[in-house]
């Protein structure tokens, strides 16, 4: 048996960017990519906080200290600039593995900078 477990998220990011007019994508940060351990194109779901709206789609990757975080084509008619988002990523462990298994979550701060980076969640603890 395997499990679908989070392999990684990136928690209150703003959107930088909407940009209807591209073929598809959520173009990240390099340095944000590299924190979380996702890599480009690797599916990624998409939670806005602010509108409840949710997606999937694929990473690009940007360029590294910019703090872009820019949603592209269909997807950007359902974000604002300025919203605050959470990027998951999963992945497939079998079922020895996914008892091991910490996902990596990295809290955001102002500026799309990275505030701080653990491997696990803990019920109860607010990050707003």
């Amino acid at each position: 048996m395997t499990r679908t477990m989070l392999r990684s998220k990136i928690h209150r990011i703003a959107v930088t960017e909407r940009n209807v007019a591209y073929e598809g994508s959520v173009t990240l940060d390099a340095s944000l990519l590299a924190a979380a351990g996702a890599l480009p194109y690797d599916r990624v779901e998409v939670y806005d906080v602010t509108n409840g709206a949710r997606f999937a789609t694929y990473f690009i990757e940007g360029e590294a200290g910019s703090g872009v975080c820019c949603v592209k084509a269909a997807a950007a008619h359902l974000v604002d600039d300025g919203d605050l988002l959470i990027l998951c990523t999963y992945g497939e462990f079998s079922d020895a593995d996914a008892h091991k298994h910490s996902p990596q979550v990295v809290l955001i701060s102002e500026g799309n900078t990275i505030k701080t980076i653990k491997g696990y969640e803990q019920h109860g603890v607010s990050v707003a």
